[in-house]
């Protein structure tokens, strides 16, 4: 007779079955669709952003000062872009193309307060405008500070 442990319960019978399902079944991701997407996506918004630099600083701002304009540029146009629904079907095919520039940034404050508009300014767009980009700006701002104070305290 058998070892009642050497023999698999009907239950793990079942798990190993609906594993070996879901495996077959699954559908493989498109790995280099996804690479070649953020590539030429993320890509072309870098080409944009480097063009309205060289615009920037052929008006005559320092570099540092077309900096600035050229994030403030891409901010506005990601802004006015998720809120025309026009950088949702961008990112569609640019994946993480499309969130890694500033861009992205743009497309996490504006979507959510998109989103909630029709609960109202406070509770809606007011609550939830900086539900992804939050905690950003809390780390980005922490460690900026902390940062500076370990800068200062060791000159």
């Amino acid at each position: 007779m058998p070892d009642d442990k050497m023999v698999p319960s009907d239950q793990v019978m079942q798990r190993i079955l609906y594993q070996e399902m879901v495996t077959k079944t699954k559908p493989k991701p498109p790995v280099f669709r996804n690479v070649l997407g953020a590539f030429v996506i993320g890509g072309a918004i870098c080409t944009v952003g480097q063009a309205f630099l060289k615009f920037f600083m052929s008006l005559g701002l320092a570099e540092l000062d077309a900096g600035a304009a050229t994030s403030a540029t891409l901010v506005f146009i990601a802004a006015i872009l998720t809120g025309l629904g026009v950088y949702d079907s961008i990112a569609k095919y640019g994946g993480a193309g499309t969130i890694v520039p500033i861009t992205g940034f743009a497309n996490s404050i504006v979507a959510p307060a998109l989103e909630f508009r029709r609960e109202g300014m406070i509770f809606g767009v007011g609550q939830r405008i900086f539900t992804l980009a939050g905690p950003v700006l809390a780390f980005g701002f922490v460690t900026a500070w902390l940062i500076g104070l370990i800068a200062y305290l060791f000159k």
